[in-house]
């Protein structure tokens, strides 16, 4: 099967994670170089954050993308080699460690910003929307969950529901359509790295002819992002009361949680341009296997 740059590039559009629940922060103070008020207050909100339950979620997310591509781009014949591949590519503990990196370089030196963050989130609210959103992002494994989650925001708009007035200022406050098409963008060129430095085109693809192929997606990538943003918000949020929305919103507009919202989002940044560079030189490699 023939496979043009573009038809790969729709097979990889990376929905990004939205919201403050989607990074980790353990640390210690001889790696990090933070001081020790700081590491511990990384490492509290690292348990806050609720991260391993999130990342044998993300995990499986990445289990079930590769199974995806391969029966997409070669159903049936990745075998052993592409199973392993993606099953290291998507190792939870190097995820971990490339976002543990990250957030200390962000975030690592700014007690003030992680103090008040985990009040928020060590909170009883925040502890039961940090479950929320993981169960949202667990269910959205499913896929007639998911569709089912697009339905109803559809529904919410239509009946002109409280709560998509909420997710617009939820979405306005912590820029997050803007950064999940970056990230999405940013991700997909990677994959594209990947997959041109594997050999799958002979001698490789110029960056810039990489680059205005990932920025034809665009449009598509930022429509994508719509609707996930809003069925996932509307999924994780709609067994909260109003104010306690509200209230989370409070806590995003506020100084700390525009801080911790950028860090997380430079962190996550850092974990999936590597898993996506890694995840497109793998298809190249198994590409060119079918070829022999």
């Amino acid at each position: 099967m023939a496979l043009t740059r573009l038809q790969l590039l729709a097979a990889v559009l990376v929905a990004c994670l939205a919201g403050l629940s989607d990074a980790p922060a353990r640390a210690e103070t001889d790696a990090s170089g933070a001081g020790p008020s700081e590491a511990v207050l990384l490492t509290d909100l690292s348990a806050a954050l609720q991260l391993d339950q999130l990342f044998v979620v993300l995990r499986d997310e990445g289990l079930a993308y590769g199974a995806g591509l391969e029966a997409d781009m070669f159903p049936g014949a990745g075998g052993q080699f592409w199973t392993e591949a993606v099953s290291s590519i998507y190792d939870t503990d190097s995820m971990r460690a490339r976002f543990d990196a990250a957030l200390i370089q962000e975030l690592g030196r700014d007690s003030t910003a992680l103090a008040e963050a985990l009040a928020f989130l060590g909170s009883d609210l925040g502890q039961q929307v940090v479950g929320l959103e993981i169960e949202a992002r667990r269910a959205f494994l499913d896929t007639a969950t998911e569709e089912a989650a697009r339905v109803a925001a559809d529904d919410r708009a239509a009946a002109r529901d409280p709560l998509v007035r909420q997710l617009r200022r939820f979405i306005t406050a912590g820029d997050l359509l803007e950064m999940n098409v970056a990230a999405a963008l940013s991700a997909n060129l990677a994959f594209m790295t990947g997959l041109s430095d594997s050999g799958v085109y002979g001698e490789g693809l110029p960056q810039d002819q990489l680059l205005s192929d990932v920025w034809a997606e665009e449009e598509t990538v930022r429509s994508s992002s719509t609707l996930w943003l809003n069925a996932f918000l509307g999924l994780a949020y709609s067994p909260l009361p109003e104010a306690d929305v509200d209230a989370y919103i409070a806590f995003l507009e506020s100084p700390a949680g525009q801080r911790l919202n950028a860090a997380l989002f430079v962190a996550y940044g850092a974990v999936y341009r590597q898993v996506s560079y890694d995840l497109g030189r793998a298809m190249g490699v198994a590409l060119q296997s079918r070829r022999i």
